[in-house]
């Protein structure tokens, strides 16, 4: 049963798994959209929509916390300034997740994760 199962583990060990979500987040707010799987763009929304909340807020606090996650100060400076003020009138429903079809090689189910305009 999946009662009470918080996150897809994606097949790896959980510094592995951290690693993976904080590199796609970071290339999410810096080109605004991603290619990969499914469920890793699943659980890459999750986090992603979580910083954003975060950088909404704008206080010192909130900027420390995203740096926790977030480790390039250039990238946190951006997505306080640009892509938090974006999403003002918004309560959530940052990104969203297109299905795009199949990989060749593993025949993966593929999508691109982009920030909602």
């Amino acid at each position: 049963m999946r009662h009470r199962k918080d996150h897809r583990k994606l097949g790896r060990a959980t510094d592995q798994r951290l690693a993976l979500l904080r590199s796609q987040v970071d290339s999410l707010f810096r080109h605004s959209h991603i290619r990969t799987t499914v469920e890793k763009a699943k659980e890459t929304q999750r986090l992603a929509e979580k910083l954003i909340t975060l950088a909404k807020r704008g206080d010192l606090a909130a900027r420390r916390r995203v740096l926790r996650q977030v480790r390039d100060r250039d990238l946190v400076s951006h997505l306080f300034e640009e892509i938090a003020p974006r999403y003002e009138g918004r309560e959530g429903g940052y990104t969203r997740v297109i299905r795009a079809g199949r990989r060749q090689g593993d025949d993966a189910q593929m999508a691109i994760l982009e920030l909602a305009d």
